[in-house]
């Protein structure tokens, strides 16, 4: 079956854009062929021009999905790869709005089908599920790190690996510390350890991260909320200079640099390598929040 996924910024086209010029893409080291219903304009569309909202950091983990399935074409079944056609369709051109195939254009009847089935199929929904099926058929991949930077640093590919924190093994209960709990996202466990004074809010494990870079880095909200009630140390920095913030950042959880900003985090502290929580996310949503904040202190 031809390639239906060629790399390429999220944008919608208009009611009136067929989205019909085809093109050659190059992946997972063979040029696959786009056929059938072709594509959608590249660089130089209104994608360049977004605003800054949360949809752009959905729009952005989409694009990383896009760029993902090259590499797991072969392991999708056909049914697979029309559902992620169908949708890929949907973000960039909207409701089908072309003409069926001919009775013998078979693979092109089939794409045609299964676009035209989404009907008015909203563009956050089409991304969201195509998210979704990329995570299902690559269970370690995350659309919330990028692939370019990361805690750990360590260079694959031209780009850094995930961070160590989503590299970890099943631990029994009776081996769990309070770092444990806290990535398990435990609040009853992690806030009776702290009120009972068996554990240090501010405590750190060997590579210097505190329960706050931990609750950060998954995403633990409500968690991240009742270690900060709990006097956790908001500017804390781990063996590598890095704050909660730079983790919430890098892991592109909005609402959480939201939490941090308002709670007094500082966005101008710097990790060992220099760089500020703004210039480790490619999440523009982000990038705008922590620089006006720099600016309405400054």
């Amino acid at each position: 079956m031809a390639s239906l996924f060629p790399v390429k910024g999220v944008r919608r086209a208009g009611r009136g854009d067929d989205c019909s010029s085809g093109e050659e893409e190059r992946a997972a080291g063979a040029v696959m062929v786009v056929g059938g219903l072709g594509e959608s304009p590249g660089p130089g569309s209104d994608s360049d021009s977004r605003s800054s909202s949360p949809l752009n950091c959905l729009s952005e983990q989409f694009e990383r999905a896009v760029q993902r399935v090259p590499t797991l074409v072969a392991a999708a079944g056909k049914d697979q790869l029309l559902y992620l056609y169908a949708r890929y369709k949907q973000v960039k051109c909207g409701h089908c709005n072309i003409p069926k195939p001919g009775f013998f254009d078979f693979e092109g009847k089939q794409k045609w089908e299964a676009w035209k089935a989404l009907g008015d199929t909203s563009l956050e929904q089409a991304m969201g599920e195509y998210i979704d099926a990329v995570k299902k058929l690559d269970p370690t991949w995350n659309p919330q790190i990028s692939e370019k930077k990361g805690k750990e640093g360590k260079a694959v590919f031209g780009g850094p690996v995930v961070s160590s924190l989503y590299q970890e093994e099943t631990i029994r209960e009776e081996d769990k510390n309070i770092f444990d709990y806290c990535r398990e996202n435990n609040i009853d466990h992690v806030t009776k350890a702290i009120r009972s004074k068996k554990v240090d809010v501010n405590a750190k494990d060997d590579k210097g991260r505190a329960l706050l870079h931990w609750a950060c880095d998954r995403g633990h909200k409500e968690l991240a909320t009742v270690l900060l009630q709990h006097t956790a140390d908001i500017n804390s920095q781990d063996d590598e200079g890095q704050t909660a913030l730079h983790y919430a950042s890098t892991c592109e959880f909005s609402d959480i640099v939201e939490l941090l900003l308002q709670s007094g985090a500082d966005p101008t502290l710097r990790d060992m390598e220099g760089y500020l929580p703004e210039e480790v996310t490619d999440c523009r949503v982000i990038t705008s929040m922590l620089q006006e904040h720099t600016a309405g202190k400054a």
